[in-house]
């Protein structure tokens, strides 16, 4: 995981209509805090922000410069305009090179099953114990082959090296199961209860000592 470097400015006022005004110049308002320090109020770049979100996901580590002084921060929740779909405000995390998180993962399911199957992804992420700068992009998991039947629980899935698996390892991840028939089809009722469905990521952040 790269780091992505933001100019943050520190912010002085506060309140709805001081959050209106930084939104309107530009930036968006954001709450910076973690190893017993006092929160720092700061305004990030939107266009610069929302696209590091974009292209590198929310467990970038972000590189900031506020107010002349560096801070590394993983960005802990976004909240988002219900209807405009803007970034409203986030809150960031302090990290230290070196500090271990916890995050969630996405998992991304690769390979080509066995013909007549199907794959269906029961888990969106896994919730993993990291190196704050060397957090994975993605997880992999390969169904290359896999028949009918088999099964990917989260103790089967192979992490990087010195990534350490905090979801319960017995979590089903992926599941292969019997394609189906035409006649199934007309029946997606019963289908659908067999394939289940997938659980969407979600974003978790939680330092442990290092």
């Amino acid at each position: 995981m790269s780091e992505a470097r933001l100019a943050a400015e520190p912010r002085t006022e506060f309140g709805k209509g001081a959050a209106r005004r930084t939104r309107r110049a530009g930036k968006i308002p954001a709450v910076l805090y973690g190893h017993g320090n006092d929160p720092q109020h700061v305004a990030l770049p939107a266009r610069e922000f929302a696209r590091v979100m974009r292209e590198q996901g929310t467990n970038v580590v972000l590189s900031l410069d506020v107010g002349g002084k560096p801070q590394l921060a993983l960005t802990k929740t976004v909240t988002v305009h219900p209807i405009r779909q803007y970034i409203e405000h986030v809150d960031l995390l302090i990290v230290r090179r070196g500090e271990k998180v916890v995050v969630d993962v996405n998992i991304i399911v690769t390979g080509t099953s066995a013909p007549g199957t199907f794959v269906t992804q029961e888990l969106g992420s896994l919730q993993v114990e990291a190196d704050a700068l060397t957090i994975p992009d993605e997880i992999e998991v390969s169904v290359e082959g896999a028949e009918v039947g088999a099964r990917v629980l989260a103790g089967d899935v192979t992490l990087p090296p010195d990534v350490t698996l905090r979801t319960d390892p017995e979590y089903l991840v992926v599941n292969v199961i019997a394609a189906p028939t035409a006649e199934d089809l007309e029946t997606p009722t019963g289908i659908e209860a067999e394939m289940g469905t997938a659980t969407p990521g979600k974003t978790s952040i939680e330092t442990t000592e290092s």
